[in-house]
């Protein structure tokens, strides 16, 4: 797990059509995950939830680090596997803490809400960054005023209230967590395979999370009933939403810089509610099609600012 492309990609242009491509698919896919994410708690409580989706994307994963070691003869990576163990560490620290967050707060608070609440990332990397010394392109701003106005309209219903109790309080420190593991996955993604890396990130959540099971809460729904009614939701969140997703996520960070890739993926809302229309026959208001617009319209305005510069490492 510790090999490394030779040489290790440069950085392209921040509007590159491939990565934001990538980005544009791990949007997607979130997307539709929301929905396996509710439909799981179903029948097993969230932590074994989130554990098992975690040791099912590192499992995924493991064959294609073999193949591609094989195939592309990587050799090691930069600073070999203790670069590889300390990135791992970190992001993958940063992913169950903010995954989590997310998962048990979704107990106490709607769908929607916590859609709106965790994209607030999209305010929270730029904002980080200025504090870590990578502020963004100042057109980024108004990009993330679309993407959150955009994204209020599609998530809160015109009389809902944004009331904070648990679950909205957890959510918003997933929002800040998962900013933080954006800028983690940018800090360290461009030296390392991304394979390994978010590998590495599922292994370290994987067994951040065992410890829970012991909670009463979570032992009492626990059984081989429980997890097999729960494999369709945990198989598509475990593959597709972490094997896949997070490892696109890690492989267009590369060449993205973090504030435009976190607007990229806001599209995630977009797509819970079009596919929340599509096969839950949940349909979209007025609203909430604006909201889409406005999101879409983020996209583009940050996606043709930022080609008209060249990127920064």
């Amino acid at each position: 797990m510790n090999a490394l492309p030779s040489p290790a990609p440069p950085r392209g242009r921040a509007g590159s059509v491939v990565p934001s491509l990538l980005l544009l698919l791990t949007a997607v896919i979130w997307g539709a995950a929301f929905v396996a994410q509710r439909l799981g708690m179903d029948h097993v409580g969230p932590w074994a939830f989130g554990v098992a989706r975690n040791l099912l994307g590192f499992l995924a994963l493991l064959p294609v680090i073999a193949w591609r070691r094989r195939a592309l003869g990587l050799r090691p990576a930069k600073g070999g596997f203790r670069a590889l163990a300390f990135a791992s560490l970190a992001c993958g620290a940063a992913l169950f803490a903010a995954s989590m967050c997310q998962q048990v707060g979704l107990q106490w608070t709607s769908a929607g809400l916590s859609g709106f609440l965790t994209a607030n990332y999209v305010l929270l990397v730029p904002v980080l960054g200025c504090l870590v010394g990578r502020p963004p392109l100042r057109t980024t701003w108004v990009g993330v005023a679309l993407a959150l106005a955009g994204l209020y309209f599609i998530s809160v219903g015109p009389d809902a209230s944004i009331a904070v109790g648990r679950g909205e309080a957890l959510t918003l420190l997933c929002a800040l967590l998962f900013a933080v593991q954006i800028l983690c996955v940018d800090r360290f993604a461009p030296d390392l395979d991304p394979v390994a890396l978010a590998a590495g990130e599922f292994l370290v959540s994987f067994l951040a999370g065992l410890p829970f099971l012991l909670l009463p809460s979570e032992s009492a729904r626990l059984s081989a009933a429980s997890l097999r009614a729960a494999l369709p939701a945990i198989a598509f969140a475990g593959l597709l939403s972490s094997g896949v997703a997070y490892t696109l996520q890690i492989v267009a960070q590369r060449r993205t810089r973090p504030a435009i890739a976190s607007i990229l993926m806001s599209l995630e809302a977009v797509f819970a509610a079009l596919f929340g229309w599509l096969f839950l026959r949940q349909a979209l208001s007025p609203r909430q099609i604006a909201g889409c617009a406005l999101v879409f319209a983020a996209v583009v305005f940050v996606q043709l600012a930022a080609a008209r510069r060249p990127a920064a490492r």
